[in-house]
């Protein structure tokens, strides 16, 4: 018999010692039952109770209980009735557990989530690059081709870039010191497409989506500001160029997307900022390169000579350098103003070089000008014979009877200051050949007296593209 919360009745309980005697739980506290295992013992507890006072009528004194005639009269239970109650209640109120069944594939298996819309951003992102991919070119070294050099757990090939087209003709944009190893080995008229020296091979993807080698051909290189263009030359089929965008009018803090192949993972997209503008890049020649775009977006090995891309998709600078002391990305990448790469291509494709303004002068380093005591300008060390310079009258640094004679220093080219080397160079680019210019010259030793402030008028003649 059992005492349940739907059938109690007096004659419903089961005999007290009977339940003690079977009980599991003995001594288990009454805080351990739920509310309906307390209530059930509480009845069950007080029919108990009532059997009690029924011997007590009888003249039963119920001693070995341990209730007093009066908690027996009063139908109270006390303490040892009640806990031998609730656990007659527990013992009745566990079920058997069912019998083990064995677990099938779907039991173990997690519930698959759909996957939810994409954001607008996110759509922007993926648009811009699989319109642009297509154009990203997997650039190697023919010298260099299959070698490799270990960095952590990945071979990173040697001579191994990125490029982009640049029209439907076949003509390839990257940057020198990605080919370095092949174009050393070339002669000067060669660095200027004679004879269409074969330098790389390339990897596209065709309009069917597979990847398609290519063998190119050097169309020209402009070392100093470290550009080259490539022609393929088993071209089957139009290719597809990417969109020019203005580096001019690049801000800081816009979003920008660079695809390249970092450590030769081919076809690798990361996204950043621009970070800042008008920096000022050393290239592999030692040159100055100026205005450049400073990312944060990952540029590793392999990225150089890929392209910038703004959140319209259109390319506003090559990636050509990172700052970092590992060898990888810190987060500090540059990248040449497509400005300047749109004016130096048209050239490189028509004539193999770059037809560039100069003074046809050669300036001190930094360190030798300050060993001059020269603190401030662009020291002269020596003039090109017959050049417009010398018909100027700017003055070389020499040497005379008392030692070394300091030359003219360079302090301003038009209205542009010039504090060193490089400002001069930079200047000179958005100058073209046959302008006429004014310099501003420091003759004579800085400080000292006697020293004289001239101007200076000559018209800039061809320079070298190298």
């Amino acid at each position: 018999m059992s005492c349940t919360p739907t059938s109690w009745s007096r004659a419903s309980c089961p005999p007290m010692k009977s339940l003690v005697s079977t009980a599991p739980c003995m001594g288990r506290p009454l805080v351990a039952f739920n509310p309906v295992q307390r209530s059930l013992a509480t009845r069950c507890c007080c029919r108990d109770s009532d059997n009690i006072d029924a011997r007590v009528q009888s003249g039963d004194t119920a001693s070995s209980s341990g209730r007093s005639s009066h908690d027996a009269k009063t139908g109270v239970c006390n303490r040892r009735s009640m806990q031998l109650a609730i656990v007659a209640a527990a013992a009745v109120s566990v079920a058997p557990c069912p019998p083990a069944t064995a677990l099938t594939l779907q039991d173990v298996t997690p519930q698959v989530v759909p996957a939810g819309a994409l954001s607008a951003r996110e759509e922007a992102i993926i648009d811009i690059f699989e319109r642009n991919t297509n154009s990203v070119a997997n650039v190697f070294d023919i010298t260099l081709q299959g070698g490799a050099r270990r960095s952590g757990t990945v071979d990173t090939p040697e001579g191994n870039g990125t490029g982009f087209v640049w029209d439907s003709e076949g003509h390839v944009i990257t940057n020198f010191h990605v080919l370095a190893s092949a174009l050393r080995q070339l002669r000067p008229a060669q660095l200027q497409g004679e004879g269409s020296p074969r330098v790389a091979k390339l990897t596209l993807f065709n309009k069917q989506g597979y990847q398609q080698s290519y063998d190119a051909a050097l169309v020209g290189a402009d070392r100093s500001k470290d550009i080259v263009v490539l022609r393929l030359l088993n071209l089957q089929e139009a290719l597809q160029p990417m969109q020019l965008g203005e580096s001019g009018k690049v801000r800081i803090g816009q979003q920008v997307l660079a695809i390249g192949n970092p450590f030769g993972f081919d076809h690798t997209l990361t996204t950043g900022v621009v970070s800042g503008i008008g920096r000022e890049i050393q290239s592999q020649a030692g040159a100055v390169i100026g205005g450049g775009i400073q990312t944060d977006a990952a540029i590793n090995p392999g990225n150089s000579g890929g392209p910038l891309l703004d959140s319209q998709g259109r390319v506003i600078g090559v990636n050509t350098a990172i700052f970092t002391n590992t060898g990888t990305s810190a987060g500090v990448g540059f990248a040449i103003p497509i400005d300047i790469v749109r004016s130096i291509v048209p050239q490189l494709i028509q004539y193999g070089k770059v037809v560039r303004p100069a003074l046809n002068i050669q300036l001190s380093t930094d360190q030798v000008a300050r060993a001059l005591r020269v603190s401030s300008g662009a020291l002269v060390q020596s003039v090109g014979p017959n050049s417009a310079a010398v018909k100027a009258g700017l003055l070389p640094t020499r040497r005379g009877l008392t030692g070394i004679i300091t030359g003219d220093v360079i302090t301003g080219i038009n209205d542009r200051k010039v504090t060193k080397g490089a400002d001069l160079a930079l200047a000179l680019d958005s100058f073209q050949v046959g302008d006429r210019v004014t310099l501003k010259v420091r003759r004579g030793e800085e400080g000292a007296q006697g020293t004289q402030d001239l101007t200076l008028s000559l018209t800039l003649e061809e320079g070298s593209s190298s």
